[in-house]
């Protein structure tokens, strides 16, 4: 009896020791993994994030992102910055990369043995029988390397997932910027209006006394006066709803954090920022790419591994002992325990059968998802370059002509040739001259983010806010 106990403890060291030490201590790190999604991150010039794990590193990021909004006006980089760092929701995202990293370390520490110890007699015998079973999954054992390289291929994918979390949260708060500050240029666009047209409800006033202007073309002024303040109040309202959007994006509220943005959108680039191969660079960079690749890896690699519990089942099943002393004597004999529990009809062809539809669907999603990223990086690529064209062409030919127009019209009023009310009525035209131009650079830099999302795969909602200025 005390042999086969010697014995028993034996077996649980050695099942014990076959812990995959290296694989522990690379994953057990308290942001393991993390380095990759970094990485990539900069790779993708969308900044560094950060990865706070308990209340002072909280703390830290929170004052860093308050000092770097603090009463200041913040460009694009400063806001998907301080969202990096101090957006939750992203923060969950890591955590959920660290939960993949400890799957991986429970996988490479193997099986858990442990003993189990009763203690029974018989009826109207004085013979007391002492059984010691080693209770523990030598199925597991014999399978712990395939299931780590399983549970790794799931953790690179859990990088990978965190990256593009980290990706489109830069570029949503990227567009966010965009689109704040587009609504406040609009804005001080129509802002400026509003005052000429001021002057002319007043102008309009003082000649109906004089009875130079009739009551109908005083309401005329009065009418256009009252749009224009109607519209000037919308967009007030949508600059002050798209950096409530922004100040979420970044962590902050805006009751606790004062910023501001700048005035206007940064004037065009010369040439449109993206590149002819961007579908190679979409396949080569893409998250959702590297993530499907590696599905099939794991696919693989799963499938392979049931192959192995298969062919080392019945030895699992036999690996139980049960020692038994009954009279002095020592028996030992197999015992089947129910944790072994393996179905035989799940073997050979069925097995093959499954893996092979695993690996063909996944295989088939990862051709369609190459086949969406070579779409939308081209689509990307026709959008920035078309979306160029249009805003040089609103900046380079509309708005010059609309100045001569405004140069000509102020000739002729000052040369008492025309009305106050006909060079009003050319300002409202400029106006809506100005917001398209404003309208058409608000468009480029918003398919410019667009241009990042289609290569790193960062998730970018389509759509267009209103123009904006500061504060």
């Amino acid at each position: 009896m005390k042999a086969k106990l010697i014995g028993s403890v034996a077996l649980v060291a050695t099942l014990s020791a076959c812990a995959d030490t290296a694989t522990i201590a690379r994953v057990s790190e308290s942001r393991a993994g993390f380095a990759a999604v970094a990485d990539r991150s900069r790779n993708a010039q969308t900044g560094t994030p950060g990865w706070h794990q308990n209340a002072a590193e909280i703390a830290a990021a929170e004052a860093r992102s308050k000092a770097m909004l603090q009463g200041k006006t913040i460009s694009a980089e400063t806001a998907v910055q301080v969202a990096l760092l101090n957006n939750r929701g992203l923060q969950a995202s890591y955590a959920d990369l660290g939960l993949s990293a400890a799957d991986v370390w429970e996988a490479a520490l193997g099986p858990v043995p442990s003993f189990g110890v009763s203690v029974s007699g018989l009826a109207g015998d004085v013979a007391r029988t002492l059984e010691a079973t080693l209770i523990t999954s030598i199925l597991e054992a014999a399978t712990a390397k395939p299931r780590t390289k399983v549970a790794e291929l799931r953790f690179q994918q859990a990088q990978l997932a965190a990256a593009g979390d980290t990706v489109s949260l830069a570029v949503e708060t990227r567009r966010a910027w965009i689109e704040t500050v587009a609504a406040f240029e609009a804005a001080s666009l129509i802002a400026r209006t509003q005052n000429t047209a001021n002057a002319a409800s007043e102008l309009a006033v003082e000649l109906g006394r004089t009875g130079a202007m009739n009551a109908a073309d005083q309401a005329r002024e009065h009418a256009f006066t009252a749009e224009i303040a109607a519209e000037r109040a919308d967009a007030k309202l949508e600059a002050q709803l798209a950096k409530e959007r922004l100040a979420r994006l970044m962590g902050v509220s805006l009751g606790q954090v004062t910023f501001f943005v700048p005035d206007a959108l940064p004037g065009l680039p010369g040439r449109p920022r993206s590149r002819t191969d961007i579908e190679r660079l979409a396949l080569q960079n893409r998250v959702d790419i590297a993530a499907g690749r590696l599905e099939l890896q794991a696919i693989a690699a799963d499938y392979r591994l049931t192959g192995e519990t298969r062919a080392v089942s019945d030895v699992a099943i036999r690996a139980g002992l049960e020692a038994e002393r009954d009279a002095g004597e020592t028996e030992t004999t197999p015992v089947v325990e129910v944790e072994f529990e393996i179905p035989i009809y799940d073997t050979g062809r069925l097995v093959s059968r499954r893996g092979n539809l695993e690996y063909l669907k996944a295989a088939n999603l990862l051709a369609d998802a190459a086949t969406s990223a070579r779409a939308e990086a081209r689509a990307a690529h026709l959008e920035v370059t078309g979306k160029h064209g249009v805003a040089r062409h609103w900046r380079d030919v509309v708005l010059p002509l609309r100045r001569t127009i405004d140069a000509e019209a102020l000739k002729s009023y000052n040369g008492m040739i025309t009305s106050t009310f006909e060079l009003i009525e050319d300002a409202r035209d400029g106006l809506e001259a100005q917001l398209g131009a404003a309208e058409a650079k608000r468009d480029y830099w918003l398919a410019e983010t667009d241009v990042t999302a289609a290569i790193w795969g960062g998730t970018a909602a389509a759509g267009s806010s209103e123009e904006g200025g500061d504060e």
